[in-house]
């Protein structure tokens, strides 16, 4: 068993270090052919970044499924199962819609319409959903326009699920590891636990997908030199769907001899072995909400529902006052709980304890959401000892004095000082824009200014 783990481990490498080389050209490719949006009022980045980072991930894809095709313990995969070639082609054919859009922002429709041609492609080359587990039912086998439009439909929604939660700098790419990884565990426990060998091209898919997130993540991270765009998005929802429907498509529910009593019976001992299927939807469970929340946000305000707006989860997250990077974290962490929280409830759905550690682990992601909220004091003998941001003051344990920081400060006249003093309050009442842009054209992130263009125009006469 440690052989195929070493191989899936070198896959990952290789597909990461691929990503990661590429990366950086790409963005200069990108810089020179002018993939550079200009910043839309929804956007938290400051500056035009580049897009088009897909190109590298794409890359990676690639050599990861070369790499595996010449390992000894996985090149049997590509031989009796033609799941990498329909992967492959898929990938190639929405990584291409993607780079278009990142280029010439091709219509929304148009996007929708190729991401069900590549599904489509997928499933004519038997990467299809074939029977589904139905509570009180029993195991439904799909007939074959039911399985096309299901698997179509997990595909679309997977892609954009991925595509409408890359809002902050590295979140996409880490949510997607993180499903990945989870799915990883889960795929391959039922191989190796199982020995279930149809799970092994939807073990070796999460295996590169990991190695694209994982590449191209140190480029991402905030401040972001460029951004995966659509190319990248929806190509990491396709692997990330593929992965699923692989599963679902052709291990057979008798092959892991659950079957003891009735049919009903069975149905419902398979139904934890069935729920990490669901994992790709775990990442549209915070985008499902946001999208909710943001229709009736702007239904109630008369607006359109597809109007845009900064009231989205991670601009709530900013706006509450985490950090770019906290907000991020965050919602890494939601997405590990529901993620691996799934996977074990899979293994041990007769444990207790699993629940009472996702109940806790909700618990303390409910304070880090509130944290900025309450911002705790140290006492007036600990400040020497704590950062600056908790103490009462600014100084070394005791508050600022208004004196003289030098002999020609102490000499100016009444007009002079008060001068001086409303330059002070003009300086503090600034906003301050959190984080420089360096010389790689990085993004920065901050608040917007809490003064109306109307302030602004009072200011400067």
């Amino acid at each position: 068993m440690g052989q195929p783990v070493r191989d899936y481990l070198l896959t990952l490498c290789v597909t990461a270090a691929v990503t990661y080389l590429l990366t950086g050209p790409v963005r200069k490719f990108a810089i020179v052919v002018g993939a550079m949006p200009a910043i839309r009022a929804r956007d938290v980045h400051r500056e035009p970044t580049p897009r088009l980072g897909g190109i590298a991930m794409f890359g990676g894809l690639c050599a990861g499924l070369i790499v595996a095709s010449q390992l000894e313990n996985l090149d049997w995969v590509f031989q009796l199962s033609n799941e990498p070639r329909a992967l492959l082609s898929g990938a190639a054919l929405i990584w291409l819609i993607g780079v278009l859009d990142d280029k010439f922002e091709i219509d929304a429709l148009i996007k929708l319409g190729g991401q069900m041609i590549a599904a489509a492609v997928m499933v004519l080359q038997g990467l299809t959903i074939l029977w589904l587990p139905i509570p009180g039912v029993g195991t439904v086998a799909l007939t074959q326009w039911q399985g096309t439009l299901l698997t179509v439909a997990v595909v679309v929604i997977t892609i954009n699920a991925v595509n409408f939660v890359d809002g902050l700098d590295g979140l996409a790419a880490g949510v997607v590891c993180i499903a990945a990884a989870a799915f990883f565990l889960y795929t391959y426990r039922l191989w190796y636990g199982h020995m279930i060998e149809a799970a092994a091209p939807a073990t070796l898919f999460t295996a590169i997908l990991m190695g694209m997130c994982l590449g191209f993540l140190p480029h991402n991270m905030h401040p972001a030199r460029i951004f995966m765009g659509d190319s990248g998005s929806m190509l990491i929802g396709l692997v990330l769907a593929a992965g699923a429907i692989s599963v679902t498509g052709q291990v057979d529910p008798d092959t892991m001899q659950l079957f003891a009593g009735s049919e009903r019976e069975a149905t419902y001992a398979m139904l934890p072995v069935f729920i990490p299927l669901l994992l790709p939807l775990t990442i549209i469970a915070i985008p499902a909400a946001d999208l909710v929340l943001a229709i009736v946000r702007r239904t109630w305000n008369g607006q359109s529902p597809f109007a845009a707006d900064r009231g989205h989860l991670h601009h709530r997250l900013l706006e509450i006052g985490h950090s770019h990077s906290r907000a991020v974290l965050i919602m890494y962490f939601w997405s590990a709980l529901i993620a691996f929280g799934t996977v074990g409830y899979s293994v041990h759905s007769t444990s207790l304890w699993i629940v009472l550690v996702i109940m806790g682990f909700s618990a303390l992601g409910l304070v880090l959401l509130l944290m900025p909220r309450f911002t705790p004091r140290a006492p007036f003998w600990a400040e020497r000892f704590v950062p600056p941001r908790y103490r009462r003051y600014r100084g070394m344990g005791k508050a600022p004095e208004a004196e003289p920081s030098s002999v020609d400060e102490a000499q100016q006249g009444p007009l002079e000082a008060q001068m001086g003093q409303e330059g002070h309050d003009l300086q503090e009442r600034a906003p301050v824009v959190v984080g420089v842009s360096g010389v790689n054209g990085a993004t920065a992130i901050g608040p917007r200014s809490r003064f109306s263009d109307r302030d602004k125009a009072d200011s400067a006469r």
